[in-house]
């Protein structure tokens, strides 16, 4: 069957991105623009597909996808006619030495096409979706993390506890924010922890803070990067020296220090003296009640947001929480053991694969596209409710995230394939993984009869990140207009 549609290249190929886009594209881990005006994303409770696009506007489509997913009238495209529409696209000579994929039926779990999909890979920050899946699995979607004040061991002593929140912020709650979509302000617990002190007639406090949740190095493998702080329990503002920053920023050598000193100010401004200097410590042992706490937005929230922007501090950070929840190491190799041990309990398929970390920037890591489509499978189960922001989280093409700038039409549609230039903005969501050499691409579609299908596309050994990207987008694209039978 003939290829109907493939997708615009994007305005990357026609020269439109400044070179500091570029280099922050290849890295994968910045945030971008949020939805135009009247972008309606959907809810964790459905699976999410967005359709019926009228000048740069999208409404979400759950329910009609989770009927497509599983309805008896809607037909599911055939292999062969996948493998007509697809197979082709992986001769592109902008793909790497290696290349994979995988085509499943959201509804049966069919694989409808595959191209050396069992075939282990460095995956870049598509490993994503293994961490959000673990942590979800680990602690449940409405597990919040909390930043406790509490007691220090004698008297006018108070210790700041990090319980791992990357979120948490040292602005302002703004009036009437909903604590499901806000972070957890540092400015609150100041303010309650005053409160509480001043109930006990205390104006004035020593201040230790206790980051011991973690273990082992805080340095990612990779070293010092814009793109990751230092993994520590307690941070602000994902360790940033410029908080505002939303794309590439140097980051805070002592994430732990800097927050724990903002947090010292603000008890100042709040009628606190804080005496002496801010060191390190550790909380008293046994179980107190703590002066005040902060709680993160729930862990659905922080899984959207970090596929979504790709980000690396929060990635970090659930794979740490997924091992609290299987009781592992709180480090690198216990993040990566959790993940692991969770999604063996899922009875995904692992042959071959490594995790070393919880963002993918460590180029060690390895999946296969089998893999990330049977994750995705399961997020799209009515078996596991408790997924849902897997794929709520995913970027929509052309409007959010790390898709906020592909799968545009324009000048550089082609027909090459036998059909008339397309766009499948707003139709695609996926999330995105970009390394030096590596390009990847997991998400799901509607394809032309209706049939929601998940994808994923992974390859290494690219000379050219967009013309990679280019080739990965039109995969993805034939998928969607593919009635494929």
């Amino acid at each position: 069957m003939a290829l109907a549609s493939v997708a615009a290249a994007g305005p990357w190929q026609s020269g439109q991105r400044t070179a500091e886009r570029r280099a922050a594209d290849r890295r994968d881990g910045i945030r971008r623009p949020g939805p135009p005006p009247g972008l309606a994303l959907p809810s964790a409770a459905a699976p999410p597909v967005l359709t019926g696009l009228d000048a740069g506007t999208a409404s979400s489509a759950s329910d009609a996808a989770t009927s497509a997913a599983s309805g008896p009238d809607v037909p599911a495209p055939t292999t062969q006619g996948l493998a007509d529409a697809i197979g082709p696209l992986f001769d592109d000579p902008a793909l790497g030495r290696t290349r994979t994929g995988a085509v499943l039926d959201a509804g049966t779990g069919q694989l409808l096409y595959g191209h050396d999909q069992d075939t282990a890979s460095a995956p870049a920050s598509t490993t994503k979706i293994a961490t959000a899946t673990a942590a979800l699995e680990a602690l449940g979607p409405g597990h919040r993390i909390a930043t406790r004040v509490l007691p220090g061991a004698g008297p006018g002593t108070i210790v700041l506890v990090g319980g791992g929140d990357p979120t948490l912020t040292a602005s302002p709650t703004p009036p009437g924010a909903d604590p499901d979509a806000t972070p957890a302000s540092l400015v609150t617990l100041a303010a309650d922890t005053a409160k509480a002190l001043r109930a006990r007639r205390t104006t004035e406090v020593t201040l230790t803070y206790d980051t011991s949740l973690y273990t082992g190095p805080v340095l990612h493998p990779i070293g010092v990067n814009d793109n990751i702080a230092p993994v520590t329990a307690l941070m602000a503002d994902e360790g940033r020296t410029d908080p505002a920053s939303t794309e590439d920023a140097p980051r805070q050598a002592d994430p732990a220090a800097c927050a724990a000193q903002t947090f010292a100010t603000l008890l100042g401004r709040d009628g606190i003296t804080v005496r002496g200097q801010v060191k390190p410590g550790t909380a008293p042992a046994g179980t107190h009640a703590p002066l005040a706490q902060v709680l993160s937005m729930p862990l659905s929230a922080l899984v959207e947001r970090m596929l979504t922007d790709s980000d690396n501090d929060i990635a970090e950070a659930l794979a740490r929480q997924a091992a609290l929840g299987t009781e592992t190491p709180v480090s690198f190799t216990g993040g990566a053991q959790a993940v692991r041990e969770q999604l063996t309990r899922l009875h995904a398929p692992l042959t071959g694969t490594a995790f070393n970390d919880g963002s993918g920037l460590d180029r060690a890591d390895r999946l296969t596209p089998d893999l990330l489509a049977h994750l995705l499978l399961d997020a799209a189960s009515p078996a596991h409710p408790e997924l849902r922001s897997v794929l709520s989280g995913l970027p929509v093409a052309g409007f959010t995230g790390t898709l906020a700038d592909r799968f545009q039409s324009g000048e550089d549609d082609t027909a090459a394939a036998g059909g008339p230039p397309s766009s499948a903005a707003g139709l695609v969501r996926a999330k995105t993984g970009t390394l030096t050499g590596v390009n990847t691409l997991a998400g799901t579609v509607v394809d032309g009869d209706g049939r929601l299908l998940v994808f994923a596309f992974m390859t290494s050994g690219t000379t050219d990140p967009d013309a990679a990207q280019g080739a990965l987008d039109r995969l993805a694209s034939a998928v969607t207009g593919c009635g494929c039978r």
